[in-house]
């Protein structure tokens, strides 16, 4: 059975050996302890001596994993680092087990907002932290190390609901976690264009085009996390013909079905609506399912009925559906 506890110092050799197995796996990743990475000699004592924490994952005695946490000097922000898993420890859960325990420890400690680096390399785990709601944020980072790293930096909110705009980069790193929502979403019977079941790649397709677009500055994409989940979001289209600038379209207003009644829904109506009239777009319009769950949401921030379309929409049992025209000024 594999434990997690405190690391110590003298798991250094152990620390030593995962690092360089996980290095191993890319060809020119190269791990020189004594001339880069000191530190690993006294692990324990160097996250302390910086007010973090540190925890070893042990199975039969040999170390298996480990993730280490640290407090930043920016905005109340605290570092996951050294987040390392054994090969043939991963798909077990582990790697969750791990992050669970840093995170829960920097949210202990008032962290606002939880930063990591990874190496452009390593993309089984960009794909795990994309699933855990890290979003890629900032410039890539270029190390003077013998590897000649380059690093991702991925961040999220840590605590609290905080409604965000992505940009391209983030957008597109949230691939994987919005194409589950939107599948979760269209499970739960979210009156959407899409009809049960939704494949996965078919919603993948539908936010590497918000993606492009948001790279083509014609959407704007927010998103809201509740404790560090990834549970909604929502777009503005700005893709309006030239007479029409002064107007967007909102779209796509989708809440994780286990995370409703939080106030997520309307955080987000809020921001888009502060997003609109940022960008100078006074007049806003959006499509609603007739006596759908959002229907009195709108109403009640003071978007106003411009008509019904009888049959708009079908269900899977073939039953048309009426849609609703909301228009609202800003």
């Amino acid at each position: 059975m594999t434990r997690i506890r405190p690391g110590q110092d003298a798991d250094a050799e152990g620390f030593i050996a995962l690092i360089g197995a996980c290095w191993a796996e890319f060809p020119g990743c190269i791990l020189d302890v004594d001339g880069e990475l000191p530190e690993l000699r006294a692990l324990a004592s160097y996250f302390a001596q910086a007010g973090g924490a540190l925890w070893a994952a042990e199975r039969d005695g040999q170390v298996v994993g480990m993730v280490g946490t640290r407090p930043l000097r920016e905005d109340a922000a605290w570092e996951i680092c050294r987040m390392y898993v054994a090969k043939d420890q991963r798909g077990t859960g582990l790697a969750h087990r791990l992050l669970d325990m840093a995170e829960a420890h920097a949210r202990d400690a008032r962290a606002q907002r939880l930063v990591l680096w990874s190496d452009t390399r390593f993309d089984a785990a960009h794909r795990f932290y994309e699933k855990r709601s890290y979003v890629r944020q900032g410039a890539i980072r270029i190390l003077d190390d013998l590897s000649k790293s380059l690093e991702f930096r991925y961040a999220k909110p840590a605590r609290g609901l905080v409604v965000e705009a992505l940009d391209a980069a983030a957008a597109a790193s949230a691939e994987r976690r919005l194409s589950d929502l939107l599948v979760a979403c269209v499970a739960a019977g979210a009156s959407l264009s899409w009809l049960r079941p939704l494949a996965p790649e078919a919603a993948h397709a539908v936010w590497r085009k918000a993606a492009a677009d948001v790279a083509a500055g014609s959407r704007v994409l927010l998103a809201a996390w509740l404790d560090g989940a990834l549970v909604g979001t929502v777009q503005l289209d700005l893709g309006t013909p030239q007479n029409q600038r002064h107007r967007a379209e909102l779209a796509m207003l989708l809440v994780d079905p286990a995370c409703r009644r939080h106030g997520i829904a309307r955080a987000l109506m809020q921001r888009a609506e502060q997003a609109a009239q940022r960008l100078g777009r006074s007049l806003l319009s959006l499509e609603a399912r007739a006596g759908g769950a959002a229907e009195p949401l709108f109403r009640s921030l003071g978007w106003q009925e411009a008509g019904r379309i009888p049959g708009y929409a079908v269900d899977e049992a073939g039953q048309a559906r009426d849609n609703l025209l909301f228009w609202k000024r800003v």
